[in-house]
């Protein structure tokens, strides 16, 4: 399964992984901020969604 965060102004995908980490973790290295926008995210306010995708995966 993979594991996005999303910047919520824009719809970067500041990470995309395998490994679940934290918003923390992830935006403290960029100022927690967005990479293409520079939108000030804040790791508390961060939804999770878990999404249904179709088709089949070997």
């Amino acid at each position: 399964m993979t594991y996005e965060l999303v910047c919520s102004k824009c719809g970067y995908a500041i990470y995309s992984g395998f490994d679940l980490r934290s918003p923390n973790d992830i935006l403290k290295p960029y100022g927690y901020k967005c990479k293409k926008c520079g939108t000030k995210l804040t790791p508390e306010t961060f939804k999770v969604e878990v999404l249904k995708l179709e088709g089949r995966f070997t």
